[in-house]
């Protein structure tokens, strides 16, 4: 019995993703993402979630009310952001799903395949 979930034609399904980058529907990508049903986006180079300001956002702020679902894939390890840039996204609606890069990958797929309105930022590892 095949288990394999039916993607839509055109939807962004993380492949991979590890030291050497990810593959996002047959494309490989290096530094960071956010990766949407319709399109993943190059998102930043920065390799510490410490670096992180309310302007790496501005793409998830602009596209208020069209994500129910945030994941945040924090590269190896989970580590939360400072309070300060929670709070912030939190004044935009954002409220994300803080995990490893790996976990998010996984559950992004399972959520996008499964039709929901998700996002997923994604550090490199």
């Amino acid at each position: 019995m095949d288990v394999t979930p039916l993607i839509p034609a055109g939807r962004q399904i993380i492949q991979s993703y590890g030291s050497a980058g990810f593959k996002v529907s047959g494309i490989k990508y290096q530094g960071g993402l956010i990766v949407t049903p319709q399109k993943t986006y190059q998102w930043h180079d920065k390799t510490s979630i410490h670096d992180l300001d309310i302007n790496d956002f501005n793409l998830l702020i602009e596209s208020e009310n069209i994500f129910d679902i945030f994941l945040f894939g924090t590269g190896a390890h989970t580590v939360f952001p400072d309070r300060d840039l929670l709070n912030q996204l939190k004044e935009h609606k954002i409220k994300p799903d803080i995990m490893d890069t790996g976990a998010a990958s996984r559950t992004y797929n399972v959520l996008m395949a499964e039709d929901r309105r998700v996002a997923a930022l994604l550090m490199s590892l």
